[in-house]
């Protein structure tokens, strides 16, 4: 037998961007390496410390992606001990819509002297939300001309998307977008980057960009009526030649070989979505499974082999997630976030206290004290909208909501009321697709909280009445990445010669999972009852309160 062979998958997340070395004939993970980002995310000012960013900005700096490439990939080779020569392939993920304007060069326009203090040249975060005005005006104009696009994304385009955010640069700063060779999805200029190829992927373009494998990108009219110099942004600033995930982009350039410790000529992937590439990792490759990847927010992945119109999806994109499939994606923005800003913000000092002199985590703490209660005990009852709404409103504009408080409130019922808030959440969508002809049969779930959080994963089998299956990998995403990265290098260097393969050898499930508790069902099915009623009366127009107040803030904030 031959030596064994090894795939590196590199995951670049909100925070952080770690990398994986991962075993190709059997998918363990050998050694792991994460590099926290420098500036991390830019929400108030630029790293000048001088240039303010208004509110909803969510701004990242390039440099810290190659940091990643330069640290984490040498680490996880010196500490596995594993040589250059037998690691076959390396794929990336990234967070999605995350944009950057480039120059001729590749060279991101921040990185310019001319241009460093004008947020417009950074990298704008996936959550980044500041482009809802160009956001509303495209979808007012799509619905005005009846552009069949919207469809495909659940009826809205998202202030999170790859155009509004194009169009927010266009307007609030001309000279960068003058000055922009190109606009590029992170994970592809990363790509560029390691190969000297710009490949697009199909992925970021089908689901972020309004890109159709059979009609291709919106018409020109349509660009030309929302802004006249927008009629050829495509050809002038994109570009139409988009390359199918699980295809190979090119291999690694002896500069970026040098940089990573690795060798020139290794298989690189066409770069994914982190929420996407997860959905092998786990072993599906077939319709009729959800995926939920939950960490700071959720994203819900499923498979179908009809394309179904689904309101408030994310998108329905052809070969998007799993060649030869039809992949859905829908989404919450808030979930990890939602129980961090809680444990920041909204606790007494003595629970800060007795989890330090136990020597516990806080949500230990919180989870423990909860489990105690049974559903609906504390009569309390939230929207999980803190950062807005994803699917299936899609309105960044609803912001978060709380019934049911009394003088005996406790912290801990508070906390749980916000867990079964995004678990409910999660119930909506998979209804919505349900009614839409869409079939969800199975949960999975993976990232942080599913491996962590037995208390949470179980109200999301009872609010949802449905079983639910975790990674048995503690990096899904990256992993996955490493499954691309090896399918990229193929069978005659030691990979995969398609997913559907790699899937077999290397994707992990636990064997234990999560099984609805009937009494619990029960009670959850009232409590979402009035969970819909809130959604639909704060969330459908009934009453704009919580969009009357944001705009209140901004004017006399």
């Amino acid at each position: 037998m031959g030596t064994k062979k090894y795939s590196l998958g590199i995951d670049f997340g909100t925070l952080s961007g770690r990398a994986v070395l991962v075993e190709v004939e059997s998918g363990n993970i050998i050694a792991t390496a994460v590099r926290e980002y420098t500036h991390g995310v830019m929400d108030e000012y630029l790293p000048d410390g001088k240039t303010r960013l208004g509110p909803d900005w969510a701004l990242q700096h390039p440099a810290d992606y190659l940091e990643v490439l330069e640290t984490a990939v040498p680490q996880v080779l010196k500490e596995s001990g594993v040589k250059p020569e037998d690691v076959i392939g390396l794929g990336i993920d990234f967070t999605a819509c995350t944009m950057l304007p480039i120059d001729r060069e590749g060279k991101p326009l921040c990185f310019r002297e001319e241009f460093r203090s004008n947020p417009n040249s950074y990298v704008k975060l996936w959550k980044h939300h500041a482009a809802q005005p160009q956001a509303d005006r495209l979808n007012e104009l799509a619905r005005k001309r009846n552009e069949s696009f919207l469809n495909r994304y659940g009826g809205k385009i998202s202030s999170e998307w790859l155009f509004p955010k194009i169009m927010q640069i266009l307007e609030e700063a001309p000279e960068i977008y003058e000055a922009a060779y190109k606009f590029m999805e992170a994970g592809d200029w990363i790509v560029m980057t390691l190969t000297g190829n710009e490949r697009r992927n199909s992925c970021t373009a089908g689901y972020k960009a309004i890109w159709s494998k059979r009609e291709g990108y919106p018409s020109k009219d349509f660009f030309r009526e929302l802004n006249p110099r927008l009629e050829n942004v495509v050809d002038e600033k994109l570009s139409r030649d988009i390359y199918p995930i699980g295809s190979k982009a090119g291999e690694l350039t002896p500069e970026m070989a040098a940089k990573t410790g690795l060798l020139p000529g290794t298989a690189v992937a066409v770069a994914n979505v982190d929420a996407h590439v997860a959905v092998p990792a786990v072993g599906i490759v077939e319709p009729g499974k959800m995926l939920m990847i939950m960490g700071t927010s959720t994203c819900h992945m499923v498979l179908g082999t009809e394309e179904k119109m689904v309101p408030g999806m994310c998108g329905v994109v052809e070969d998007g997630i799993i060649p030869g499939f039809l992949g859905y994606e829908a989404g919450q923005s808030c979930v990890g976030d939602h129980f961090q800003w809680f444990v920041e913000n909204c606790l007494p000092a003595s629970y800060e206290e007795e989890a330090k002199k136990r020597g516990i985590g806080i949500h230990d703490l919180l989870v423990e004290k909860v489990r105690k209660q049974r559903p609906g005990e504390s009569g309390l009852l939230a929207l999980d909208w803190w950062n807005g709404n994803r699917s299936v409103l899609v309105d960044a504009d609803l912001t978060g909501l709380l019934l049911g408080c009394t003088l005996t409130t406790k912290p801990e019922e508070i906390y749980r009321a916000l867990i079964e808030a995004t678990a409910f959440g999660t119930n909506m969508i998979i209804e919505t697709f349900e009614k839409n002809g869409v079939a969800i049969k199975e949960l999975y779930a993976c990232g942080g909280i599913a491996e962590k959080n037995e208390f949470m994963m179980q109200v999301y089998a009872d609010v949802t009445n449905r079983e639910i299956r975790i990674s048995g990998s503690p990096q899904t995403v990256a992993l996955g990445s490493a499954m691309f990265g090896a399918v990229a290098a193929g069978k005659g260097k030691g990979g995969y010669d398609t997913i559907f393969e790699a899937a077999k050898a290397m994707s992990k499930v636990r064997k234990d999972y999560y099984k609805p508790i009937p009494e619990n069902v029960a009670i959850y099915k009232k409590l979402y009852e009035e969970y819909r009623i809130l959604h639909d009366y704060f969330g459908r127009g009934v009453n704009d309160v919580m969009k009357r107040l944001k705009s209140l803030k901004v004017r006399t904030g």
